[in-house]
């Protein structure tokens, strides 16, 4: 990973060529390139900023497909807030001096944070539909396991701190892998039985919290929803018949948003396990300043050093699997770039560094986040590319499709309406994010494994995982590793 732009090449432009009579045509954008060239923005160093209209048009078929994705996938990142921080906790509601709805729109606050942060790669030039590190997620919550749920009434707020130190660490390695190139070099240098433990493990784990948490809260919803998702993402039969079937290949394109719709709009009449949704109107409340002072270094203080040591481990294993993302992410642009003349999309994996770091960093400050800032959501930027790949008279710059997404998430978010109408169904959606994650962590984790040694390995540090503290875990896998490939390892660097 260098500080070069990395890009497949593009097809040369005849020297008589004269673009169709439509293309560039419209009022918007109103900085406009010519046929081949990159989509005009204001250069900043390795960043280029694209402003909505002038540089990229606004597409409603976007802003549509992530009014409701946006929000339905925010909703598990707000259930896991509030479960993690202790807002769903009654002593913490009384000594906050705050009810339980008051509670639950401070955690859409967290939300709207990262739905301003998902903005970022795209007004800064990175072609992504950025999203969370989700396999790591159930990694985060059994490190933040370690510490009590915070006590506002006693003023113990060590799990906190402990997020805190986990994402501004998690910022750094972004920072610091991104230049000079060496996050390539360092995570190629980590055994792959090492890396496919890391990733194993956060599926057992997940699956875990599925089984143990959230299945009791909403049995038939949460096994029902799981069920209706691993049919629609991972049957090979019915993936076959959507290729040839247009109804049946929309829905499948939805991914996991058919069991969404099933825990919001059936499950309350049908199954009444959860409550029919109170529909509050209005604009979300915005309310950082409460979070400012109860859950960040402004109001908290500065995490003691021993939170950062302790959450090293766990921010380097966040940054390998991160670093997958990020090597996938040259795949999906080059792929959805190949038949289209028309545009040239460059992707600079340095640059998806930084801006992950940045993001990291915001959120660590002002909203602590366990779900973390990611380089991409694959749903997310499939929903785009498929729809690039038709042409520019379906989409005129990729970045027409990447920046109206996740502007769209911002402005769902915001829709009170909307956000009160799929509550309910938060936890199911943070039942169905983790399952998926267990099949997905699995099937990844699994394929990375060559021999028996790799298997025996990962096994042992993906068991770890899923009962001891992640920076024990690691530490355990590394001795078995060290006793069982070591001496082969230092041997072969002996001969080389």
């Amino acid at each position: 990973m260098s500080n070069t732009t990395e890009q497949k090449p593009t097809q040369e432009v005849p020297e008589n060529f004269q673009p169709p009579d439509d293309f560039g045509k419209g009022l918007f954008p109103l900085k406009k390139r010519k046929w081949g060239e990159e989509q005009p923005g204001i250069k900043l160093g390795i960043f280029t900023i694209r402003l909505p209209l002038i540089h990229h048009k606004w597409s409603w078929t976007e802003f549509v497909a992530a009014l409701f994705l946006g929000v339905a996938c925010l909703g598990a990142g707000v259930a896991v807030t509030m479960t993690q921080f202790g807002l769903d906790y009654e002593p913490n509601l009384a000594a906050l001096g705050i009810d339980a709805n008051q509670a639950f729109l401070i955690a859409l606050t967290f939300g709207i944070m990262n739905a301003l942060c998902y903005y970022i790669p795209a007004l800064m030039g990175d072609p992504v539909v950025p999203g969370w590190i989700t396999p790591g997620l159930p990694l985060v919550i059994a490190f933040l396991s370690q510490w009590a749920i915070p006590d506002f009434a006693t003023g113990q707020v060590d799990r906190i701190h402990a997020m805190i130190a986990l994402q501004l660490t998690v910022a750094v390695i972004f920072f610091i892998m991104g230049i000079g190139g060496i996050g390539r070099r360092i995570v190629q240098a980590v055994p792959d039985s090492i890396k496919a433990g890391i990733i194993l493990g956060a599926g057992i784990f997940a699956g875990i919290n599925v089984i143990n948490v959230r299945v009791p809260l909403a049995p038939y919803t949460v096994i029902i929803a799981i069920a209706l998702s691993y049919f629609f993402l991972f049957n090979p039969k019915f993936a076959e018949i959507a290729k040839t079937n247009k109804v049946l290949g929309a829905i499948r394109s939805q991914g996991i948003v058919p069991a969404q719709v099933f825990a919001i709009i059936l499950a309350p009449f049908l199954l009444r396990e959860i409550p029919v949704p109170d529909i509050q109107w209005g604009i979300t409340p915005f309310n950082l300043g409460f979070i400012m002072e109860h859950f960040t270094i402004f109001g908290l203080g500065f995490p003691p050093i021993q939170f950062f040591l302790t959450a090293l481990p766990l921010a380097f294993a966040a940054y390998i699997i991160a670093f997958a993302d990020i090597v996938m992410i040259k795949e999906f642009v080059d792929d959805a770039t190949a038949d289209r003349p028309d545009e040239k999309v460059i992707y600079n994996p340095t640059r998806t560094n930084l801006v992950s770091g940045i993001r990291n960093a915001i959120m660590g400050l002002f909203a602590p986040y366990p779900p973390m800032c990611g380089p991409v959501w694959t749903s997310g930027l499939l929903t785009v590319t498929e729809r690039y790949k038709r042409g520019y008279k379906t989409m005129y710059s990729y970045w027409d499709g990447v920046g109206t997404f996740r502007a769209a998430t911002i402005i769902a978010v915001l829709i009170l309406p909307m956000v009160t109408l799929i509550r309910p169904a938060f936890h199911v959606f943070f039942g169905i994010t983790m399952a998926v994650q267990a099949f997905a962590c699995s099937n990844i984790g699994i394929r990375m494994l060559k021999t028996n040694n790799d298997r025996g390995i990962a096994g042992c540090l993906a068991a770890s995982i899923a009962v001891l503290p992640p920076q024990y875990a690691l530490g355990i896998g590394i001795v078995i590793w060290l006793l069982v490939q070591g001496p082969e390892f230092l041997y072969k660097k002996k001969d080389s």
